[in-house]
């Protein structure tokens, strides 16, 4: 698969079979996350590997407490959508999988980062893409969970007050790969066209 036919088959993933992903190929994927671009080189990720079922529930129930929250701030129709998606697969999916960012990490000796100290958390950002994008080549699906209360998982997972839970991820062989994007196909959400979102030399000018 080439980088392109990864970048437009990438999907959100949240229905996941219980088949074992190998430890080689997990490897590769953290492998080419951390070969990400890094402003300064400060490569200012780690990568928390979870596979306890026990630890999985305790975040799933962080999500369970959160999603009620994000629900009721949806009414009608919307609601009703919203109750319908499935957004996380923390219980089946194989492998949990947590980005933190250490924006204080003394690699790169601060290049970069005197004028715009946010781009530690971008270039984490870019190694979860890369991880993403090697997953889906070797026919693994990635899911992010957002809907979760960072701080409550750091202390669940151990995680150091001075880090950033940049991400948690749910990692996994997939039921499937579906066409277009779940919430595009749910009808939540349309892909914008990209031409009203590009501008030419100033902001809001066309071609």
């Amino acid at each position: 698969m080439d980088v392109y036919e990864a970048i437009y088959k990438r999907r959100d993933i949240r229905h996941f079979r219980n088949d074992p992903v190998p430890d080689e190929v997990l490897q590769r994927i953290l492998n080419a996350a951390h070969h990400a671009g890094s402003v300064g080189f400060m490569q200012p990720w780690n990568f928390l590997v979870i596979r306890a079922k026990d630890t999985k529930q305790q975040i799933f129930d962080l999500y369970k407490k959160a999603n009620k929250a994000a629900a009721d701030k949806y009414q009608g129709e919307q609601r009703a959508l919203y109750d319908s998606l499935k957004l996380a697969g923390i219980m089946e999916a194989d492998i949990s999988l947590v980005v933190t960012c250490d924006s204080n990490r003394e690699t790169g000796a601060g290049l970069g980062r005197q004028t715009m100290p946010e781009t530690a958390v971008y270039s984490t950002c870019c190694a979860i893409e890369n991880l993403w994008l090697a997953a889906r080549a070797e026919g693994i699906g990635v899911g992010w969970v957002s809907i979760v209360d960072g701080d409550a998982a750091k202390k669940i997972l151990g995680i150091p007050e001075n880090l950033t839970l940049v991400a948690y991820l749910c990692v996994g062989y997939p039921v499937t790969f579906e066409k277009k994007p779940m919430l595009e196909t749910a009808g939540w959400q349309s892909r914008v066209p990209l031409e009203e979102l590009v501008y030419y030399e100033k902001w809001g000018s066309k071609r």
